[in-house]
């Protein structure tokens, strides 16, 4: 049997393309409809490691999961990993390709086209419904002739379109209509239902737009979704970041963990989990003046770790992190983080950089060398040889991912990897000080693990309070639920079984 296809496309950047595809999934999976995601092409340093070591983005893996499914690499064939303003590391089926200035990529697109289609037949073939999701804009112009992930997919799948537009950030009938408008007009024809997401406030106020929306555009309406707030489903990119608000915990007595916002930042969904919880408010600085004086600084991964770190010094946030270090304050660096946290960083083959070496903040006693082998694993360990808060999770396990090209010499490690993708290993990672205020490590969803994370909060002062244990499958359900309720769901089943 081959799968219908569904395909969610957007008017612009983070209109909500990536929520909604997780809730349609979520919403069919739990009717018992065999559903997978898919996204030809991503374009993000918000990555997750499948259980093979695949590398794909992380709102498949997100949506892999709201699907009941593991993530696997054919739910995102290529991935870009932009590493300068107009230079990326192309991630092709779980692996690194090639590292390309933005001109050299669209020449690949026919290799690239070959790629993204092989893997959503595959995916055809193996399940009932597959929900795509587009990039960007439905409509760049400009960008046409090497598309690979939006009108081209439906094109090629003849699949049904939703176009989604995103109301709160005003202009929605331009958006919705001047898409349309600019599309060709087989294009059009795949268009078969607009979804207006994220409004605010009384949706009855809204039904006047709804008939000019649908009389402008001679397409039906599909729903009007409302904004949703405190969803713990990890955002697909950075640009979530770029207007950054406190989701809970506003109160001033609240713990304050101050994350720097790197320009090249990686995996920050690493801190859900810690936005999840009670009594505790998360902010992302990029300024010393911002930091404060907070309970503890978190340095997060980056796709650049030298040129972020000389980012850092220019915004004299290397001189705040270490002054804080120096009054007793918790300092925590994962992966790129990590490597920064240490006394030098050695790249003698330009794997990232066009220096040699650079120093480090000299808080860790570590080194690191970069080499060109990615490493890319699920990954579990054993804390071991703690010190301070580490002594209570002694001999505890804890689980979550490795995506880095660096390899770090460390006097202190804190944890032993005992699996990395289904295979038995005896690796050390990370690295403290002698108190256990200053450590950090590799392994990315280490705030996951419950004992780890509550044992280093409790640490740092937290009042712990009762809550639920798992804010990620609420929020898929409330958001699945949502979509059910708002959008004409037999009008959606008719589209998608009946094309």
């Amino acid at each position: 049997m081959t799968a219908k296809v569904l395909v969610v496309l957007g008017t612009s950047s983070s209109v909500g393309k990536s929520l909604l595809v997780a809730g349609l999934c979520h919403l069919f999976a739990r009717r018992g409809v065999r559903v997978a995601p898919f996204k030809a092409q991503n374009m993000s340093n918000n990555a997750a490691v499948c259980p093979d070591g695949s590398e794909i983005g992380r709102a498949q893996a997100t949506q892999a999961i709201a699907s009941g499914l593991e993530p696997h690499v054919d739910m995102n064939p290529v991935l870009i990993k932009p590493e300068a303003d107009a230079r990326s590391q192309v991630v092709v089926m779980g692996h690194p390709w090639k590292t390309l200035d933005a001109s050299e990529y669209y020449p690949k697109k026919d290799f690239l086209w070959e790629k993204a289609t092989a893997a959503l037949d595959r995916l055809r073939e193996e399940y009932e419904l597959i929900i795509v999701e587009g990039a960007g804009s439905a409509a760049e112009l400009n960008l046409r002739e090497g598309d690979i992930v939006n009108m081209a997919i439906a094109r090629y799948a003849k699949a049904p379109v939703l176009l989604v537009g995103d109301i709160d950030r005003g202009g929605i009938f331009a958006q919705l209509i001047g898409t349309v408008w600019l599309l060709e007009p087989e294009e059009r024809d795949l268009i078969k239902g607009l979804i207006v997401n994220k409004f605010r406030g009384d949706i009855s106020l809204f039904y006047d737009g709804v008939e000019i929306l649908e009389e402008k555009s001679d397409i039906p309406v599909l729903g009007v979704v409302p904004y949703l707030y405190d969803l713990f489903i990890p955002e697909e990119d950075a640009v979530a970041l770029e207007n950054p608000f406190e989701k809970n915990n506003t109160e001033t007595e609240a713990l304050d963990i101050v994350v720097i916002h790197l320009p090249r930042i990686a995996n920050f969904d690493d801190f859900d989990p810690l936005d999840a919880e009670p009594n505790l408010r998360i902010r992302y600085v990029d300024s010393a003046e911002q930091v404060g004086n907070p309970a503890a600084i978190i340095i997060p991964g980056t796709k650049s770790t030298i040129n972020d770190l000389a980012w850092m010094r220019s915004q004299g946030l290397d001189k705040a992190i270490q002054k804080h270090a120096q009054k007793g304050g918790a300092v925590v660096g994962i992966c790129g983080g990590y490597q920064m946290l240490g006394e030098v960083i050695q790249d003698p083959q330009h794997v990232e950089s066009k220096l040699d070496n650079a120093l480090g903040l000299g808080l860790l006693p570590i080194e690191t060398l970069f080499a060109g082998e990615k490493a890319t694993y699920q990954a579990k360990a054993q804390v071991q040889n703690g010190s301070g808060w580490f002594e209570s999770i002694e001999g505890q396990t804890i689980s979550g991912y490795e995506i880095h090209m660096g390899r770090t010499d460390s006097q202190s490690p804190w944890m032993k990897l005992s699996e990395r993708s289904g295979q038995s290993v005896d690796v050390s990672d990370g690295a403290a000080s002698e108190d256990g205020k200053v450590w950090g490590c590799y392994m990315h969803g280490l705030f996951s693990n419950e004992n780890l994370r509550r044992a280093w909060l409790k640490e740092l002062g937290w009042d712990e309070e009762a809550e639920e244990k798992d804010p990620f499958a609420t929020s898929l359900t409330r958001l699945a639920d949502t979509l059910e309720e708002t959008l004409d769901m037999a009008y959606l089943e008719k589209i998608i079984w009946e094309n």
